[in-house]
C-alpha cells in the first residue's frame, strides 16, 4: 500500500511513535514476510543499536538474523554486497556515517557498481542504514551528515527521513528495492532518552504495512512567498523558523525526503510560485546538496527566481566545542535570517 507522507493518521490504527520506533516496525515487518531480510552491524544485537534502531529485534529474531559483527565496516559491508547478490536482502548499519571511508571500496565501487559491472547479471537489492549529524558535541569524526557524498556516486538511491510516518514508509520501500539504497537518519530526531528530539519527528505512524515512493519530495507546510527545501533535522527547524515568520512571511517548506532519485518537480513547481528559494543543509556547503538543489532549479526556472540564499555548515570540521558546534550547525535563527534577506 502506499499514501501520501503529508496526510498521517488515516490508517485508523496509528500510534503515535518515534522514529527509531517506526523504522523497527517496517523492519520486523519485512523480516516476518521474508527469511531473506536480515540485520548487521555493530552494536545491534543486545545493545539494540547505538541509535535504537534495532530495539527489541533480537528477542523476535535471535542471533542469527540480528547479527553483531566486528569493528571491521569492510568485512561486514563488503558480505552484505555478496549476500545481496545472491538473493538475499541485508541491512547492514555504519553506526556513524562519518566511517564509511572506513569500507568506501564496497561502497562505492561494489554496492553501488556491480549490476552495472555486471552487465545486469547481478543487482544488489541492499540497505545501508548510517546514522547522521551533529548537534550532540561528538565532535569531527562523529558529526558529518555526508549526503552528497553518497548522492554523488550514480547506481545507489539516497533516503533521508525526518519523521516517523516518513521513517516507516520509506524503509519498507528501501528493503523492497531491487537496487542499493543508503538510508540515512539523524540521530538527533529518533527520540532515543539520552538525545531528545525536538517537536515533529514523533508522529501517527499506521500499524499496516505501506511504502512511501523514492522520489517524492513531500511539502511539510504550504506557504507563498519563499520557499525553502531542506531535509532530515532541518526540516524541523525550516518549520519553526516559518512559525516564527507567520504574518510577515508566507514560507512554503519543501522536505526532499530522498535526494537520489531527486524530485526535481516538487522544488520548480514551488519555486515558480513563490519566486524566491532558500536551501538549508547540514552538510557542507561546497559541492554539495545546496549547490545542486539552486542549480536544478537555476536550469528549469531561472524566469521564476527573484532570490536565492543557501544555508549550510560551513567549510570546516565540525567542532567539539558545543559553542562552537552550536555557532557552525544551522539554526532557526540563521534560517530566519536567510528569509528575510530575500523577502
Amino acid at each position: 500500500m502506499s499514501k501520501p507522507a503529508s496526510d498521517p493518521g488515516t490508517g485508523g490504527a496509528d500510534r503515535e511513535l518515534t522514529m527509531s520506533r517506526a523504522m523497527v516496525d517496517a523492519v520486523a515487518a519485512e523480516m516476518r514476510a521474508s527469511d531473506d531480510v536480515f540485520y548487521m552491524g555493530e552494536d545491534v544485537q543486545d545493545y539494540g543499536g547505538i541509535f535504537d534502531s534495532t530495539e527489541g529485534l533480537l528477542e523476535e529474531f535471535g542471533r542469527d538474523r540480528i547479527m553483531d559483527v566486528p569493528i571491521s565496516e569492510t568485512a561486514y559491508v563488503g558480505a552484505a554486497v555478496g549476500a545481496a547478490q545472491a538473493g538475499m536482502r541485508p541491512i547492514a548499519e555504519i553506526m556513524f556515517a562519518d566511517f564509511v571511508g572506513v569500507c568506501l571500496d564496497q561502497v562505492y565501487n561494489q554496492m553501488a557498481k556491480n549490476t552495472y559491472m555486471s552487465g545486469g547479471a547481478v543487482n544488489v537489492p541492499m540497505v545501508l542504514t548510517t546514522a547522521v549529524g551533529g548537534t550532540y558535541n561528538d565532535a569531527a569524526q562523529h558529526s558529518q551528515t555526508l549526503y552528497g557524498l553518497f548522492a554523488h556516486l550514480p547506481g545507489m538511491k539516497v533516503v533521508v527521513p525526518s519523521t516517523a510516518y516518513d521513517a516507516k514508509g520509506l524503509m519498507h520501500a528501501a528493503i523492497r528495492d531491487d537496487d542499493p539504497v543508503v538510508y540515512m537518519f539523524h540521530k538527533r530526531l529518533m527520540g532515543i532518552g539520552w538525545m531528545p528530539a525536538p517537536e515533529g519527528p514523533k508522529t501517527p505512524v499506521p500499524e499496516e504495512d505501506y511504502t512511501i515512493p523514492l522520489g517524492e519530495a513531500d511539502m511539510k507546510r504550504e506557504g507563498s512567498d519563499v520557499t525553502v527545501v531542506t531535509l532530515g533535522l532541518h526540516v524541523h527547524r525550516a518549520l519553526e523558523a516559518a512559525e516564527e515568520l507567520a504574518g510577515d512571511v508566507d514560507v512554503e517548506v519543501i522536505d526532499l525526503r530522498t535526494l537520489v532519485p531527486f524530485d526535481t518537480e516538487t522544488v520548480v513547481d514551488s519555486v515558480e510560485k513563490t519566486g524566491r528559494l532558500v536551501v538549508v543543509d547540514e552538510d557542507y556547503q561546497s559541492f554539495g546538496v545546496t549547490g545542486e538543489v539552486t542549480a536544478r532549479v537555476a536550469e528549469r526556472a531561472l524566469g521564476s527566481l527573484e532570490a536565492v540564499e543557501r544555508v549550510a555548515l560551513p567549510d570546516v570540521p565540525v567542532p567539539y566545542s558545543r559553542p562552537l558546534e552550536n555557532e557552525v550547525n544551522p539554526g532557526a535563527d540563521d534560517i530566519v535570517a536567510a528569509i528575510e534577506s530575500i523577502k
